[in-house]
């Protein structure tokens, strides 16, 4: 799936005569309508944040569950509001000069998507991120009312067992696991596709 379709989100899928699913299913997503936050529970304080999404899209056949497309998060752009602490997460923790991107590769679609109401599915790939692959699986919530459609996609990082560094210190202990949740909207059109909420 091309990357040049930055600037809409699409999401197609065309219903045949029985109403069920006959082709794969796409979500384009559009950078300036899509929020990227992590949140990093911590013994003081939990530490909230955000990331710039670079490109995305994801696809995948209903029928088999086959998924492909790739999903690509500035990691450089990563900021919580302070900038002591984001100094020091860009240069000790996730080394962004050295690894300026992480990417999620989709493999597979668990679930059922309903095009008139709520979907719960879990999207299985490869997260790639500080120079190395892991399998990791998102838990996605998808929401159709109207002409609105809101696609919100939650893993769970454990970025300690993946090689990068925990910014604990003596008096200051933080989780080993980071959430992240890349939430995005569209408004869908006539014909069923989805163009980006301006």
């Amino acid at each position: 799936m091309s990357r040049s379709a930055l600037g809409r989100l699409l999401f197609a899928c065309s219903v045949g005569a029985s109403g069920t699913l006959a082709a794969d299913i796409v979500l384009d997503l559009d950078r300036a309508q899509t929020e990227v936050n992590f949140t990093l529970p911590a013994t003081l304080h939990t530490v909230h944040g955000s990331f710039r999404l670079r490109s995305g899209t994801v696809h995948y056949d209903p029928a088999t569950g086959k998924a492909g497309g790739e999903v690509i998060v500035d990691v450089a752009s990563g900021a919580t509001g302070n900038g002591a602490r984001d100094g020091k997460m860009h240069k000790d923790v996730l080394e962004s000069p050295r690894f300026p991107d992480a990417v999620f590769t989709p493999t597979g679609v668990e679930g059922r998507f309903d095009p008139q109401g709520t979907s719960e599915l879990a999207v299985h790939g490869l997260f790639q991120i500080h120079g190395a692959a892991h399998e990791l699986t998102l838990q996605a919530h998808i929401e159709t009312k109207g002409d609105q459609l809101t696609a919100t996609l939650r893993p769970e990082l454990p970025y300690t067992k993946w090689g990068i560094r925990n910014p604990s210190t003596l008096f200051l202990r933080v989780s080993d696991k980071v959430q992240l949740e890349i939430r995005t909207t569209s408004r869908k059109s006539a014909d069923g596709s989805a163009t980006a909420v301006p």
